[in-house]
């Protein structure tokens, strides 16, 4: 895999705010990797921490790095979640759900106490929309919510993958929407979630407490957001 300085910067930083005990969320994508890869390095010298996976494919991964995984119905708390995003703002709003997880992903996300949201300086954006927004629908009649997306202004294209139909680890499908531009995401986030056949959408609101942006110099900057203080369960 090749290296991207930013994505690593960002990633390996991270890493720095898990504590030993801690349950850790792991994210999915090609910036979470590398956070992956730095825990992976940090349990083999000796950090003692219980970790959750935000997709088979993170999974996997921390298998490999001998990161210790619980199953879900083992888990008491999760302290801190670290993903990456699609498209972030500095009111850390999100877009995510470009590797398929985002279900997942928005779980993890509301049962921790803080998100850590991981990315490249080539993903922060003024405004969100430039990158299309993931839906992810059931496959029955997912023509009829194709529709409805069409009818709420979006541009849905079904994702494939081989060229075949992708299919989400919760076997659903997922509907790119392009919107170009996002003028309020609190509103389309209820909008989209309300259209039956919609599981659920890429727009990650209120979650991100700190977003990490690694630059290709490898320096990193940092946002954190007030928001008030969130218990997991």
């Amino acid at each position: 895999m090749q290296t991207h300085i930013g994505k690593k910067a960002a990633g390996e930083k991270a890493a720095e705010y898990i504590k030993p005990g801690m349950t850790v969320g792991l994210g999915t994508g090609s910036t979470a990797y590398y956070t992956i890869l730095r825990i992976g390095e940090l349990v083999r010298a000796g950090l003692e921490i219980k970790a959750v996976a935000t997709s088979s494919q993170s999974e996997q991964l921390a298998r490999e790095n001998e990161i210790p995984l619980i199953a879900f119905d083992q888990v008491e708390k999760i302290d801190i979640d670290i993903d990456g995003a699609d498209e972030a703002d500095v009111q850390l709003q999100l877009i995510k759900g470009g590797g398929g997880a985002l279900l997942r992903e928005k779980i993890i996300a509301a049962a921790s106490k803080e998100m850590l949201v991981v990315i490249d300086d080539q993903k922060l954006v003024k405004q969100l929309g430039r990158f299309p927004l993931p839906v992810e629908v059931v496959t029955f009649a997912w023509e009829l919510t194709r529709k409805h997306l069409e009818a709420i202004g979006a541009r849905p294209v079904l994702r494939l993958k081989d060229n075949n139909r992708f299919i989400t680890d919760n076997g659903n499908y997922i509907l790119d929407c392009y919107f170009e531009k996002i003028h309020n995401a609190a509103a389309l986030h209820n909008q989209l979630n309300n259209i039956p056949g919609v599981v659920e959408n890429g727009l990650f609101l209120h979650y991100a407490t700190r977003l990490i942006i690694g630059h290709q110099d490898g320096t990193i900057r940092e946002i954190t957001h007030p928001y008030p203080a969130r218990t997991s369960f």
